[in-house]
């Protein structure tokens, strides 16, 4: 197959969600996770859950990774961008993430140094640019964007770009994994692992689920043909697995040179993730080595403690405790523009994809 078309043909996803018809036990309701926001998106959609058996229950995970920045890393990029000489570079979503006081549009409306990047390099080239400016690019994401980011600290080394650093809010996926996991009061019984992130990291680091929590897992592409193959093979392990339905982009070990690209700039650190709390080892700082291009050290930002946005269950929605139709702002005080959390933010977040494609069900 090489065209996008062929991924989306209806007559293979009719054939496959019979297959999935036949293949399920009617007398057991089989929980799925979809970690990766792009899944999630990709289900509504193209209306996935409406050809499903009933008995099986798709759950949005934390895989936005603008969702799951807590606050006050926004309030340490808002700091920042109100700094005089400094202009802070970053992807267009987290321009209008609410931080507990305020966002970086409205503080850009107000004066604020902002510019909106479409990578690290881009940031790097705005700093070559201005050199009587600071550039500070927000690194937040997971295992896809962080060995980009790596890459444009270890040119801006060599080339001694001395006014350009990154705030690092990276974190990585398996950790969240097993936190989840090891949720009793989550019932997953398998997840549609992350594509991109394990077009880095490969499919070794999540043998931990089905060795040690006994979960299902099937590494999933993003077209509507591979969502609903990654269920059925979910659906036909005999026992727990780390299967690979993305063949055609994952290997069992990954992308090497990337990886080493994320060693040599980063080291592991505990990280906060919204709606999770605190995950050991679940985020990357940058090594001491590379700290002249530390955002945090550089500046120290200077903030008040972090406050929640009042009735956001955002947090619960990335734990996959709730749905967006069960907080009570959705569709009236939070909307795509007006957003109260990060997952009406987000192009990839769950209640953004609620509220484009099945809003009519909340009321």
């Amino acid at each position: 197959m090489k065209y996008v078309d062929e991924f989306r043909d209806r007559r293979i996803i009719s054939r496959l969600a019979e297959e999935i018809s036949d293949a399920v036990d009617l007398s057991h309701t089989y929980n799925f996770m979809e970690v990766c926001g792009t899944h999630t998106m990709s289900i509504f959609r193209f209306g996935l859950k409406d050809i499903l058996p009933v008995n099986i229950n798709l759950i949005s995970g934390p895989g936005c990774p603008v969702c799951v920045t807590p606050n006050d890393y926004i309030d340490k990029a808002i700091w920042l961008a109100n700094q005089k000489n400094v202009i802070v570079a970053t992807f267009g979503d987290m321009v209008r993430v609410p931080g507990s006081r305020s966002s970086l549009e409205k503080e850009r409306s107000r004066g604020a140094h902002v510019k909106i990047v479409y990578s690290s390099i881009d940031a790097l080239e705005l700093a070559r640019k201005n050199p009587d400016q600071e550039i500070v690019f927000l690194g937040i994401g997971f295992e896809t964007t962080i060995p980009t980011v790596a890459q444009s600290i270890i040119i801006a080394r060599k080339e001694k770009v001395g006014n350009y650093s990154v705030l690092c809010g990276h974190k990585t996926m398996p950790e969240a994994l097993k936190l989840l996991a090891g949720d009793e009061n989550l019932k997953v019984d398998g997840f549609l692992l992350p594509g991109h992130v394990s077009a880095i990291i490969g499919a070794k680091p999540y043998e931990f689920l089905a060795k040690t929590f006994k979960k299902r897992c099937v590494i999933a592409g993003f077209e509507p043909i591979d969502i609903m193959q990654s269920i059925l093979m979910l659906i036909e392990q005999k026992k727990p697995d780390i299967a690979i339905q993305y063949t055609r982009i994952i290997s069992k070990t990954g992308n090497k040179l990337a990886q080493e690209s994320i060693r040599k700039v980063f080291e592991k650190t505990s990280s906060s993730w919204r709606g999770l709390g605190v995950i050991e080892k679940s985020g990357l700082k940058i090594k001491k080595e590379f700290r002249a291009f530390d955002a945090e050290v550089k500046f120290n930002p200077k903030i008040l403690p972090g406050k929640d946005n009042l009735g956001c269950i955002c947090g619960d929605v990335l734990k996959g405790i709730k749905t967006p139709l069960e907080c009570k702002l959705f569709g009236r005080l939070c909307i795509p523009e007006n957003p109260v959390g990060a997952c009406m933010v987000s192009s990839e977040g769950a209640c953004a994809a609620y509220y484009k494609y099945r809003a009519k069900e909340n009321g």
